[in-house]
């Protein structure tokens, strides 16, 4: 009998199994369930009409509001009041305007998601929990009624595929260009219904921003889950957050493996996913001339505070292109206060940048940044489908945040060294 993985062995504690294999049907027990303002109505429909009075507990069940606030019109506002009166009346976790951010950046950040925690939430990007050491995966709206009321979910355990990555990155590369570079090379299906486990000397050597951005976009390659080890810099991100007991789990030595792919870090470029897919992949030197409307910088992919210092860094003391808008989205409160103490506000209002307050807003279309026909924006985001931004004939370019500033003063795609050599 073969070992089991990190996912497999999270799964087995969560469902009373000494172990568990690919394929098989589980009820697992949750410890965290989150909907936002846009899935929770339809769960808390869905909720009301199992017939059960309240939640399994009411400290695991977060709702957040976060994409489309603060309410950009008055259906917006009644989905976001609607979320807001179930929260209160069950006593739930929830974060309104002004008080959280986009739930991704924020539930790590607020110490919810911790180490060998199985989390389920209404939206595809919860994998992002998966950065640190835990086994988090999105779901539709309907199933997350009956986690909210049970605190199970039915599932089937997804083999795992394991991406090691060696050696040093070259300047400006960044996770995001990593899972980029990965989704062109293995497209987005293909981890379908798999666990990613990431891996390997490079791993290491990432922040945990890195990490969050790479767990973040497992989904575009199609995964059920992205999840990475725990290792010192997990813990010293959790230490001052953990309110509760966690487990930390260790794939075995001879945990199988559906695949195992390898990839040397030091020949891979900065990367731009052209549209209308995030496979559709280019290192920097083969952009060519591609001229650009809209900027955006942020979202639960690269909203923190180390991707708000890379932009600034590749900013400072220039000014964005006349004919280029510049959307600045910090991913939290806490992010934007930070941003605020290390003076990186004032850095991109001065360049001529827009900042806002922690929002989904641009990344799903919704608002403070939709396209218009013909219009080209290259996002930090993590989708570029066709019409993800706005029009269906506008175009969405993914990179990571230094591209991103690059390109918002050049005026068209280019690389923080162009910027450098045109100053």
């Amino acid at each position: 009998m073969t070992g089991s993985t990190i996912a497999e062995k999270i799964l087995a504690a969560h469902c009373g199994k000494k172990k568990v294999s690919p394929g098989e049907f589980l009820n697992v027990r949750v410890d965290l369930v989150m909907a936002n303002d846009v899935t929770a109505p339809i769960a808390i429909n869905e909720f009301e009409r199992i017939g059960v009075s309240e939640v399994f507990d009411p400290q695991r069940v977060v709702m957040v509001a976060d994409h489309f606030v603060p309410n950009k019109d008055i259906p917006s506002a009644e989905q976001a009041k609607m979320m807001k009166e179930f929260a209160e009346e069950k006593g739930l976790v929830y974060f309104g305007v002004g008080r959280g951010g986009i739930e991704h950046v924020l539930l790590p950040e607020q110490g919810l998601v911790l180490p060998g925690d199985v989390v389920v939430a209404a939206d595809s990007h919860t994998c992002t929990y998966g950065a640190l050491g835990a086994f988090a995966t999105g779901m539709g709206s309907t199933d997350i009624a009956c986690a909210m009321a049970t605190g199970e979910i039915w599932m089937k355990v997804p083999p795992t595929i394991k991406f090691i990555y060696h050696g040093r990155t070259k300047k400006w590369v960044s996770g995001k260009d990593l899972i980029l570079y990965t989704i062109g090379d293995i497209g987005v299906d293909g981890a379908l219904y798999a666990a990613m486990e990431l891996c390997g000397e490079t791993i290491e050597s990432l922040p945990m921003s890195s990490r969050f951005t790479m767990a973040n976009m497992a989904i575009e390659a199609g995964a059920k889950a992205g999840i990475f080890r725990v290792d010192n810099k997990t813990l010293a991100y959790i230490q001052a957050r953990a309110g509760r007991p966690y487990t930390v789990y260790e794939p075995d030595e001879d945990a199988y493996y559906e695949k195992v792919i390898e990839y040397d870090v030091s020949k891979i470029e900065p990367q731009v996913a052209f549209p209308h897919l995030p496979s559709n992949t280019r290192p920097i030197s083969e952009v060519g001339e591609v001229k650009i409307d809209q900027a955006v910088i942020g979202s639960c992919t690269n909203g923190r505070i180390e991707d708000l210092e890379m932009a600034a860094e590749v900013l400072k003391w220039r000014r964005v292109h006349p004919k280029v808008r510049l959307i600045i989205i910090p991913g939290s409160q806490e992010v934007y206060l930070e941003a605020m103490r290390r003076g990186l506000i004032e850095t991109f209002i001065r360049v001529g940048a827009a900042v806002s307050t922690p929002t989904c807003g641009p990344c799903l279309g919704g608002y403070m940044g939709v396209l218009a026909a013909g219009e080209k924006c290259i996002s930090t985001t993590n989708r570029n489908f066709v019409g993800r931004m706005g029009s269906p004939r506008s175009e969405v370019y993914l990179a990571n945040p230094a591209i991103a500033a690059a390109r918002a003063i050049l005026g068209r795609i280019g690389s923080p060294e162009e910027v450098a050599r045109e100053s």
